[in-house]
């Protein structure tokens, strides 16, 4: 029963991997918007059986970041113009109440963790380099950590849930334009300044320019860019 048990962890763990390596592609634009997935291809590329790849493609379709479509196939998923910018100005809001009750909730431990991995983001090479500002889970996630934060669970699901995966992906396109790394950074920086304050009106302030900021970014990376086209 116990050599059962260790298979089943071991075959779960391949998926967790093919997701995660899947998952990464996606959000840095290895794999683009829009283009359609072959399994066999990706398969012999990664190594791995179809069996593993195929749950993997299951649990990215829960994320909302691939579409199957019947008779076509699978597909990285995309979103017009229209639908992420309207999907930004919600997140602006959404995200800025957050902040606000993470400024009345959080402790001072969190704020130092925050702290922290911010640290940790500024020696990514990429981020350095001017490349992208990635933050590969929710965990490394600074946005995910100030949800967390606010105490408030209803908000926290509406901000993580459903489209979370598939906006981390036009997040990091927009680190990449024009220098938007350095910047996002230092805005997260200042978010933490405001928490610090214990300021909920200049912590909101404070989110809401960020994610405007990198809205404006996005959108005009989009415009630059024809559809399906890698933003780099």
């Amino acid at each position: 029963m116990a050599q059962v048990l260790n298979n089943r962890i071991r075959a779960q763990s391949l998926v967790d991997v093919v997701t995660e390596r899947l998952e990464s592609a996606i959000i840095s634009g290895e794999l683009v918007p829009g283009s359609r997935i072959s399994e066999l291809a990706l398969a012999n590329s990664l190594g791995v059986s179809r069996g593993p790849l195929r749950e993997a493609i299951r649990r990215l379709e829960g994320r909302k970041l691939v579409e199957r479509t019947p008779n076509i196939g699978v597909r990285i998923a995309e979103l017009s113009a229209k639908d992420l910018g309207e999907l930004l100005y919600i997140r602006e809001a959404l995200e800025g109440m957050a902040c606000a009750q993470a400024a009345e909730k959080i402790t001072d431990s969190e704020i130092d963790a925050l702290e922290k991995l911010l640290d940790e983001h500024g020696k990514q090479k990429e981020l350095q380099s001017g490349k992208g500002y990635y933050q590969e889970s929710k965990d490394f996630d600074f946005h995910f950590r100030i949800a967390r934060a606010s105490g408030n669970e209803r908000l926290i699901n509406m901000i993580t849930g459903d489209l979370y995966h598939l906006l981390r992906v036009y997040r990091y396109k927009s680190s990449t334009f024009s220098g938007r790394a350095a910047i996002a950074l230092d805005e997260h920086r200042n978010i933490i300044a405001a928490l610090r304050k214990r300021d909920p009106a200049l912590a909101e302030a404070a989110m809401r320019e960020h994610i405007r900021n990198a809205r404006l970014h996005v959108q005009a990376a989009m415009q630059s860019n024809p559809p399906g086209a890698a933003i780099a």
